[in-house]
């Protein structure tokens, strides 16, 4: 069975229907050789509102304040790239993980253990183009290792699991002074400079990312769309039929766990840059709920609520504490997301559907202009 027949088959199971016999044109559509019909194949899918976004997100900091670009742009799609992550495997896989803020940290951690940081005596020193591949590699296969635990399990087991792992990371680089340097971590960790571009400058940083947001989302786009993951959404569904259709249900779920680390890594990396340290207090039992409570608030069957859900999370961040004091911040927080749970399961997204639905709804029960016919009826003649 080939991965395009296989994927169709994982389709079918995945919408609980019986599965018939493969047939020759029981495939996924192969992308055409021809890279100008492939790109236009691609630009008939783009709508205007995603021409909009484009727009807005690319002029954003040449009018926004450098406040603005950095504390909200730069910040809202870096915990939106972890955010991401988790809305993958928890909206198409369907494992719930709260250890995707552990492997960010973990990222950030070896990032400043192998490059340079304000303790020259931990810290190895390395490039940072150096240090930087290690740490994604290193969390990414953590971030396996983390699955490879887990995926046997399911719905609050899985939870329970990656939170004691979570818990564990936490009190180990808060207790190990040798390695992580205790309570205290590591500081001065600003971003590089390539080709004479000082990344740690607001507007270059805010650049930077957003590139590695944008590369996450099209890449988790097309990824939904694979043969894998496909196949994962239908192990979602029925991991029972899916094995006895001969898929491998671990080693899909670890799969999944390994591509969320790295996208994960990728989002600790810029967020250690973006605050110019690390500590324990990163990747406390706050943090992971937080990473939870984004993901929910965009929406977890889009990949772009991600992002949705961190913009408010990071506006809500900087401006409730005028309205509230510092410390109630997090009532503040539960209740937006209560709010958010009870009125629309599916975040701000599922809310935005909503409106839209009973927008189309109306128009179609109250059409602006009725038909006119230019000929009497037989009754009026």
């Amino acid at each position: 069975m080939n991965s395009s027949a296989a994927a169709a088959t994982a389709a079918r199971a995945s919408h609980g229907g019986v599965v018939q016999p493969l047939r020759p044109t029981d495939t996924l559509p192969r992308p055409s050789a021809d890279p100008y019909t492939w790109l236009a194949s691609r630009l008939r899918t783009v709508r205007w509102r995603h021409a909009i976004v484009a727009a807005f997100v690319l002029a954003y900091p040449f009018f926004a304040t450098p406040f603005f670009t950095f504390q909200i742009g730069a910040q809202s799609l870096a915990l939106g790239l972890i955010a991401l992550s988790l809305t993958f495997l928890g909206g198409y896989g369907g494992m719930v993980s709260l250890a995707q803020m552990t492997v960010a940290g973990f990222a950030a951690y070896l990032l400043a253990i192998f490059g340079s940081s304000s303790n020259a005596a931990i810290s190895l020193g390395w490039p940072w183009w150096l240090a930087l591949a290690f740490a994604l590699t290193l969390a990414t296969v953590f971030a396996a290792a983390i699955g490879w635990l887990s995926v046997r399990t399911e719905g609050i087991y899985t939870i329970m699991i990656t939170l004691a792992i979570g818990v564990a990371f936490f009190y180990l680089a808060q207790q190990n002074y040798t390695l992580f340097n205790g309570f205290q971590g590591f500081s001065k960790l600003a971003a590089p400079t390539v080709f004479g571009i000082d990344f740690a400058q607001p507007l270059a940083f805010y650049f930077l990312v957003l590139a590695c947001a944008a590369a996450g989302y099209f890449f988790v786009k097309h990824l939904i769309r694979a043969p894998f993951g496909i196949a994962l959404q239908g192990i979602r569904d029925n991991p029972r039929r899916m094995a006895s259709l001969g898929f491998n249900v671990t080693a899909h779920r670890v799969g999944a766990y390994a591509v969320t680390g790295f996208l994960a890594a990728v989002g600790g990396v810029l967020m250690v840059w973006y605050n110019g340290r690390i500590s324990p207090g990163t990747v406390g039992t706050g943090a992971m709920i937080n990473i939870l409570i984004v993901a929910v608030l965009g929406g977890m069957r889009h990949p772009i609520g991600a992002f949705i859900g961190a913009i408010v999370f990071v506006l809500l961040q900087n401006f409730a504490i005028d309205l509230v004091d510092r410390e109630r911040f997090n009532l503040v927080i539960g209740g937006v997301f209560l709010a958010i749970v009870l009125f629309s399961p599916d975040g701000l997204l599922g809310l935005w559907q909503k409106l839209r639905t009973r927008l189309s709804s109306n128009r179609v029960t109250h059409p602006r202009h009725r038909p006119h016919s230019s000929t009497k009826s037989r009754s009026e003649t």
